[in-house]
């Protein structure tokens, strides 16, 4: 008789790298302790949540979405509402439970919206999500005794008995109630991608018509995925109804969904650690970085055409694509490269942000005069020296990096030839 109970080694490597993550969520506010350092972690953490339960549609089931908002604004809506009902006794629950309230809250509304959305595949499934987006947000508009109006729904989340002097009142207290979440779904989420259904919505994604040959019902596989998502997004937004103890319509809008779509795709959608990293550039762009410019946006479009153009895959895809090269032990042969890309990246955008700026100083600040500073140097919207020293700068920069460009393009194609040959050789060995 066959032995049914096999030895599975320990895998050593995935334990550090979980070890790690939970030290990583550990220490960070004891580095960045002050208000503002405890916020942007806050708001990754439920960013995170977010963008990897939108991968699970997009990038393991190749369902693009433009309406996840409204799972994690819904889950925001019915958790500002216990946390109210908390406060005033008609709901005996802890406080730290009420993220579970929107998780609950967004797989409900997954479970009715998503029965009619994953009917249909592809750009139909498109075109049906952002319908229900428009829908949820008219409504929050409509129903005031529900989504608060223009005002939306406020709440306290200090509320009921402490327990073991946890008040949720100071920020640090939230942050590590954010991380205890962050860590559980990323966990949870990540060993979805290893069950069978997982799997199988892979093969969805990749050939649906080959898994409706043996036997599965496609339709079935993405409306179960698309729940377990929902329920992820609404603990996202239930963390985030805690965090600023206010949900306002916007959170269900179009505008968030599109953010969710943009920096999962910056991010990676085609690796699991890739929309983290897009959640994190997701808050340091509509935190940090929309305080220095007005032209954020812009700058954000930008960034966001020149990685479809070139890097498709994300800058997860970058790190993988340079972890394969490092492994080769040619990584160091492109440091040069890298280093004239960069500087001479930094020259062009330093020109074009120049015009940039003076272009909105233009449009929006005209009243205070026509000089603005821009990197600590003085600029005259109105002064021809001033446009033509920063096109001039722009124009040197994209010469010089282009340049770098073909000689990266040759070093970079000389090493992809060289792993080909080291692998095939390996394969005939």
């Amino acid at each position: 008789m066959q032995n049914t109970f096999q030895y599975k080694p320990l895998n050593t490597g995935r334990w550090i790298v979980w070890s790690l993550f939970a030290l990583l969520l550990l220490v960070a506010p004891l580095v960045f302790s002050s208000g503002l350092g405890l916020t942007v972690l806050s708001q990754m953490g439920i960013a995170i949540i977010a963008c990897l339960s939108y991968n699970m549609l997009l990038g393991q089931g190749g369902m693009l979405s433009f309406g996840h908002a409204v799972y994690t604004g819904l889950g925001s809506y019915l958790a500002i509402h216990a946390l109210n009902s908390i406060s005033d006794g008609s709901l005996p629950i802890p406080v730290s439970t009420v993220p579970l309230v929107g998780g609950l809250a967004g797989m409900g509304f997954a479970i009715l919206f998503g029965y009619v959305t994953t009917r249909k595949a592809g750009t139909t499934f498109a075109m049906i999500t952002l319908g229900m987006s428009e829908l949820v947000f008219a409504m929050s508009l409509m129903i005031p005794e529900f989504f608060g109006g223009e005002g939306g729904v406020s709440g306290n989340r200090v509320t009921g008995q402490a327990f073991a002097g946890i008040t949720y009142g100071p920020a640090i207290q939230v942050y590590y109630l954010i991380a205890v979440y962050t860590f559980v779904a990323v966990v949870a989420m990540f060993a979805f991608t290893g069950t069978p259904l997982g799997r199988m919505l892979n093969a969805v994604r990749d050939n649906p018509e080959r898994v409706e040959f043996v036997g599965y019902n496609t339709q079935r596989i993405r409306y179960t995925a698309f729940i377990i998502a929902g329920f992820f997004a609404g603990i996202s937004g239930g963390l985030g109804a805690l965090n600023f103890e206010i949900v306002t319509a916007e959170v269900v809008g179009a505008a968030r969904s599109g953010a969710y779509l943009l920096f999962t795709f910056l991010g990676g959608a085609t690796f699991f650690f890739g929309p983290i990293i897009g959640a994190i550039l997701m808050v340091l762009a509509f935190v940090l970085f929309s305080e220095f410019t007005k032209a954020w946006l812009l700058y954000l479009g930008l960034i966001f055409l020149f990685m479809v153009m070139y890097a498709p895959g994300g800058v997860a895809s970058l790190i993988m694509m340079n972890l394969r090269v490092a492994s080769f032990g040619k990584l160091r042969t492109l440091w040069v490269s890298y280093l004239g890309l960069a500087v001479t990246g930094l020259v062009a955008l330093t020109g074009a942000a120049a015009m940039v700026e003076m272009t909105y100083h233009l449009q929006l600040n005209a009243a205070q005069g026509s000089t603005l500073t821009f990197m600590g140097i003085p600029l005259d919207a109105n002064g021809l020296d001033s446009w033509f020293g920063a096109g001039f700068v722009l124009l040197t920069g994209l010469g010089l990096f282009e340049l770098v460009r073909r000689q990266f393009a040759r070093d970079w194609g000389a090493i992809q030839e060289f792993i080909e040959k080291q692998t095939s050789q390996g394969e005939s060995a």
